[in-house]
C-alpha cells in the first residue's frame, strides 16, 4: 500500500500483521532520521531489491508548480560531482510526495556510527571536513542544504564521508523565485552560512557523543543559539574520548556565541580541521608538514628592499669589514634566519664545528661560512615582496618592524655581560612563527587578528565582547599554534631541545618560575621584551596597566621596574642620573611600536655592540659569569 511519509515516520516499526510499508514501489524498512524540514528512509525496491536511501521533505510543496521547481532544483543539485557529496540515483515523486534516492551500497550514515562515547578525534574532523569540501563545492555552485543532520553524512565502506540531500528541505518562496536576484543570493549566502553552523554542530555531536543542548534535531540547537536565541554551545571538558585543545578550540568555534566569531565558509571551516590533521599527525611530520612545500618554494622570509643586494655587494670586499657586514646582515630578519639556517643544518655542523653547540650570532656564522656563503644566503632570498599581494606585503612589513623593536627592546633590558647580539637574535626568534605565519599564510594571518579583535557590548553597560587569545584564534584557524610552527621550523634548522626552549616565549596563562641560568635569563629578556611591545599595542587606557603585570612577571629576575619597561619601549635606556633620583613614572602610556617608517632608527640602535666576543651562545654563558644579576 501507498503511506504518507509524515505518517510513516511516526510508525518506523509496523506490526509484522499489517505486512510491509510501501512508499510506491520502494518498502519501508527504516527510519534513518528526521528533522521538522526532512526526513530519510533505508529503503529496498520492490523491482530489483536493491537498497537506497531515500530523502524527503517533510512538508509536500504547495502546487504544481511548486513540486516542479523543487524537483527541477533538485536535479541541477544531483548534476553536481564531488567526492564529498553521495551521488544522486534518482529524483521522483509519490503521490505528489517528491524524494531523492542514493545508493545504500554498504553505506552507514553518522548516526550509525555514533556511539555514547563519542568518536575518535581524528576520524570525526576527517570525516566532517570531507562533508565540508562537498558543501563549499556545492555552496560555490550556487546550492546550499538547509537542514544537514547526522543522519544524512554518510560513511563508505572504504571510510570516505559524503553529504546527501541537498536542496530537499523546502525553500521560501523569496529564494524560489529566481526574479529577486539580490534577495536570492542574500538568502543564499544566510544558507551556507547555516550549513556551517550545522556543520560545527555535527562534529560537536560526533566527538561529545551526545547532540548539543540535549536536541536532535540541529534546527532546534540553531533556534536556541545567538541570535535568534540565548543559549551556549561549548564542547563538555568531561567526555568520554579526550579532545585535543586545538580541535577543540576549532568546534567551540564554528559554534561561537558571537555571529562575528564563527567560519563564515566551508572551506575555511575544512581547512581549520585539515591543519590540525596534518599538524597532529605524527608520521607527516607534525606543524612543518603545513609548511615544508611552502618553504621549498618561497623560503622563510623575503629579503627587504635592497638589503640583501647589499650584504651580497659587503661579501665581495675585503674580509676586515666583517662588522660592519653583520651589522647589515642583522638589519634584515630574512638574511638572518637564512644564514642561521645554513649555519645550523646537520651537515655544515657536522662538517665544520665537529662537536660545537648551536650557533646563536651573525658574527660567529660569518666565521664559519665565510664571504662566499654570506653571498649565496643573500641571492638564495626571495625578492621583496615575494608572493604577498600590496596589502599583505604592507602588513608583513609592520610585523618585520615590530619585530627588530622587540629586539631593540631586549638588548635595553639584558641583564649586564650578555652579548647583545645574542639576546637580539633570541628576540627575533621567538617570532619566527608570526613572521613565518604572516608570509605563507597571509589570509589566515588576517583571520587571526580579527578573532583576536573584542568587539562592543550587544547593550549599554556590559561589558565588551572579548576577542581571543592568539592561541586560541591560531588553533581556529590553522589548527595549530603558531608557537608551534615557529619551534618546527626552528626544529628544521637542526636546533636542539635547548635552543628551542630558550626561543619559546614564556606562556601569557602560567607564572614564569625564572632560575638565575643563563639560559632561563635569556629567554625571559627575551619574553618580557615581547610582552612590553605587546603591551604597547593595547588601548591607550590599558597600557600602564599591562606593563605593570610585565613587571610582576619579570621585575624581581631582570631587576626592572615599570619606568625601566616604558624607556626601554620608546627605545632609551634609563641613565645613571634618573636611577639617582628616579622620576614618578609617567601617566601617558608608552608610545607605539615603530611601524616601518620609524624601522631604519630602531634597527641602528638594534645593532649589537662590536666590541663583543663573537661567539654562539656559549659567549653569552661566558660573559655572564661574575656579572649576573
Amino acid at each position: 500500500m501507498t503511506v504518507d511519509p509524515e505518517r510513516t515516520a511516526a510508525h518506523a516499526t509496523p506490526p509484522q500483521a499489517k505486512g510491509p510499508r510501501m512508499f510506491g514501489r520502494f518498502q519501508l524498512l527504516r527510519l534513518l532520521g528526521k528533522s521538522d524540514l526532512t526526513m530519510g528512509w533505508w529503503v529496498i525496491d520492490s523491482r530489483n531489491g536493491q537498497e537506497f536511501m531515500l530523502v524527503l521533505p517533510r512538508q509536500q510543496p504547495a502546487d504544481t508548480a511548486a513540486l516542479a521547481q523543487w524537483m527541477s532544483r533538485a536535479r541541477q543539485a544531483g548534476r553536481i560531482n564531488h567526492p564529498g557529496l553521495a551521488p544522486l540515483v534518482e529524483v521522483g515523486e509519490q503521490d505528489r510526495w517528491p524524494f531523492v534516492a542514493y545508493d545504500r551500497d554498504g553505506q552507514a550514515t553518522l548516526t550509525e556510527k555514533l556511539t555514547p562515547q563519542g568518536l575518535p578525534a581524528a576520524d570525526a574532523a576527517r570525516w566532517i571536513s570531507q562533508a565540508l569540501a562537498g558543501l563549499a563545492f556545492a555552496h560555490e555552485a550556487g546550492f546550499v542544504h538547509r537542514d544537514l543532520q547526522p543522519w544524512q553524512v554518510c560513511i563508505t565502506e572504504q571510510g570516505f564521508c559524503r553529504v546527501m540531500g541537498l536542496e530537499v528541505a523546502l525553500n521560501t518562496p523569496v529564494a524560489q523565485d529566481l526574479s529577486h536576484g539580490n534577495a536570492a543570493l542574500q538568502q543564499q549566502r544566510r544558507g551556507a552560512e547555516r550549513d556551517v553552523l550545522a556543520a560545527g554542530l555535527v562534529l560537536h555531536h560526533a566527538l561529545a557523543g551526545a547532540p548539543a543542548l540535549e536536541q536532535t534535531d540541529v534546527a532546534h540547537i540553531i533556534a536556541q543559539m545567538p541570535p535568534l536565541g540565548r543559549e551556549i554551545v561549548r564542547l563538555p571538558w568531561s567526555t568520554a574520548r579526550p579532545i585535543p585543545d586545538p580541535l577543540r578550540a576549532i568546534v567551540n568555534r564554528a559554534t561561537d556565541r558571537q555571529e562575528r566569531q564563527r567560519y563564515r565558509s566551508a572551506r575555511t571551516l575544512a581547512r581549520a580541521l585539515d591543519g590540525w590533521r596534518i599538524a597532529d599527525a605524527e608520521q607527516g611530520g607534525g606543524p612543518l608538514a603545513l609548511l615544508l612545500d611552502r618553504l621549498r618554494a618561497v623560503g622563510v622570509l623575503p629579503g627587504l628592499p635592497g638589503s640583501t643586494a647589499r650584504a651580497a655587494r659587503m661579501a665581495l670586499m675585503e674580509r676586515e669589514r666583517t662588522s660592519e657586514l653583520a651589522d647589515v646582515v642583522l638589519d634584515d630578519p630574512a638574511l638572518c634566519f637564512e644564514m642561521l639556517r645554513s649555519v645550523n643544518t646537520a651537515q655544515v655542523r657536522g662538517a665544520q664545528v665537529s662537536g660545537a653547540g648551536p650557533v646563536l650570532t651573525i658574527r660567529r656564522t660569518i666565521a664559519m661560512i665565510g664571504m662566499d656563503g654570506v653571498r649565496r644566503c643573500a641571492l638564495a632570498l626571495r625578492e621583496w615582496p615575494g608572493p604577498l599581494n600590496e596589502a599583505a606585503a604592507a602588513e608583513l612589513e609592520r610585523l618585520i618592524a615590530r619585530v627588530k623593536h622587540v629586539g631593540l627592546v631586549a638588548q635595553l633590558l639584558r641583564p649586564a655581560g650578555y652579548d647583545a647580539e645574542v639576546v637580539y637574535l633570541v628576540a627575533l626568534m621567538q617570532n619566527l612563527g608570526r613572521l613565518v605565519v604572516q608570509y605563507h599564510f597571509p589570509d589566515e594571518a588576517l583571520q587571526i587578528r580579527r578573532l583576536m579583535q573584542s568587539a562592543p557590548a550587544a547593550k549599554p553597560g556590559e561589558p565588551d565582547d572579548p576577542g581571543m587569545s592568539e592561541e586560541g584564534a591560531a588553533f581556529a584557524v590553522l589548527g595549530t599554534s603558531i608557537e608551534d610552527l615557529g619551534q618546527a621550523v626552528a626544529r628544521h634548522w637542526g636546533y636542539d631541545e635547548e635552543v628551542l626552549t630558550l626561543v619559546r616565549r614564556h606562556p601569557l596563562n602560567t607564572t614564569p618560575h625564572l632560575g638565575d641560568s643563563d639560559d632561563e635569563l635569556l629567554r625571559a629578556t627575551a619574553s618580557c621584551a615581547n610582552e612590553v611591545v605587546d603591551a604597547t599595542q593595547q588601548p591607550a587606557a590599558k597600557v600602564v596597566s599591562a606593563l605593570q603585570h610585565v613587571v610582576q612577571r619579570y621585575g624581581r629576575s631582570l631587576h626592572v621596574g615599570l619606568r625601566e619597561l616604558q624607556l626601554a619601549a620608546q627605545g632609551r635606556e634609563i641613565t645613571a642620573e634618573e636611577h639617582a633620583h628616579p622620576a614618578r613614572p609617567a601617566a601617558s602610556p608608552a608610545p607605539r611600536a615603530a611601524g616601518p617608517a620609524a624601522a631604519p632608527a630602531a634597527t641602528a640602535a638594534a645593532s649589537p655592540a662590536r666590541g663583543l666576543p663573537p661567539a654562539g651562545l656559549g659567549a653569552a654563558r661566558a660573559q655572564a659569569q661574575g656579572v649576573r644579576h
